[in-house]
C-alpha cells in the first residue's frame, strides 16, 4: 500500500464541497500512481466546473498533472467573470425551470428540457451546442463531455440568477425572447393578433409581441410589475 501523501488547500468558496476534515485548511491526502489531481480533487468533492486554478508548490498545473509525494496543492475558486470563448449560452438541468425562465426574461439564450431527458443526453445536447451546464447535481457535472458547466449554490431563483450573471456577465437583452420556449420575440400589432387574444385584453393593451417559434403572445398583463422588478434589478447590478 502506497504511504505517499500531499496537502491540499481549498479555496473559502469551495469549502462546502468538501468533507469536515477539508475545510479548516491544508490536510493530508494519500494519493495512489495513477491518479490525476483533476481526480483527486473530484474525489475530494469539488467539481472541476468550480476550480479556477490549480498550483502545486505554488506553481500552476492542469488538470492532467500526477502529484508526487510532498507536493503542496491550493485548489483556488473560479475568477469572475469567467471567460468563455464562445457566445454565452446555457443548458439547464429539468430541477432549474425558474432560472431558466428568469434567464430568458433577460433575452439570455437558456434551453430547458422538460420531461427530463436524462443527464447523459443533457451532458451530449451541451458538448453538440457547445452550451455551459448549469445544475445543482455534482455527478452531472463531472461527465467528461459537457462543453463547460457551473454549479448552482442556492435554493433560491433569485439568488441563483445574480450568480449566473456575475459569473458569466452574459449581454442582457430584457423582453426579446419567450419565456416559455426560448425563441425570439417580434413587436406585433392587435390587427396581426385579431381573434388571438381575450376580448378583454384586446381591448385594454395595445403593445403585444409573439414568439416567432412558438406563437404565445405576450403584453404587460398583471405580472408585469413583478416581471420588471427581475429586470431592473438585473439590469442595475450586472448589465454593461
Amino acid at each position: 500500500m502506497t504511504t505517499a501523501e500531499i496537502t491540499v488547500d481549498f479555496a473559502p468558496e469551495l469549502r462546502l464541497f468538501v468533507a469536515a476534515a477539508q475545510r479548516a485548511g491544508r490536510s493530508a491526502v494519500r494519493i495512489d500512481d495513477s491518479s490525476t489531481l483533476g481526480h483527486i480533487v473530484e474525489s475530494l468533492g469539488v467539481p472541476l466546473t468550480e476550480v479556477g486554478a490549480l498550483l502545486v508548490d505554488g506553481h500552476p498545473v492542469d488538470p492532467a498533472h500526477l502529484p508526487a509525494d510532498g507536493e503542496a496543492v491550493s485548489v483556488r475558486a473560479v475568477v469572475r467573470p469567467q471567460h468563455i470563448a464562445e457566445p454565452v449560452r446555457f443548458l439547464l438541468d429539468i430541477h432549474l425551470g425558474t432560472l431558466a425562465r428568469r434567464l430568458r426574461l433577460l433575452g439570455i439564450d437558456a434551453a430547458y428540457e422538460k420531461p427530463d431527458i436524462g443527464d447523459a443526453a443533457l451532458a451530449t445536447r451541451s458538448a453538440l451546442e457547445h452550451r455551459i451546464l448549469l445544475s445543482r447535481d455534482r455527478g452531472l457535472l463531472r461527465r467528461r463531455e459537457i462543453f463547460a458547466g457551473a454549479y448552482i449554490y442556492s435554493h433560491r431563483p433569485a439568488e441563483q440568477l445574480d450568480d449566473v450573471l456575475s459569473r458569466f456577465a452574459p449581454p442582457l437583452a430584457p423582453w426579446t425572447r419567450c419565456t416559455a420556449c426560448n425563441g425570439q420575440l417580434r413587436v406585433t400589432d392587435k390587427q396581426t393578433l385579431r381573434g388571438q387574444l381575450p376580448d378583454d385584453t384586446e381591448g385594454t393593451y395595445e403593445a403585444f409581441a409573439q414568439c416567432v417559434d412558438c406563437g404565445r403572445t405576450y403584453w404587460k398583463g398583471a405580472h408585469h410589475a413583478s416581471l420588471d422588478a427581475i429586470v431592473t434589478h438585473a439590469v442595475r447590478n450586472f448589465g454593461t
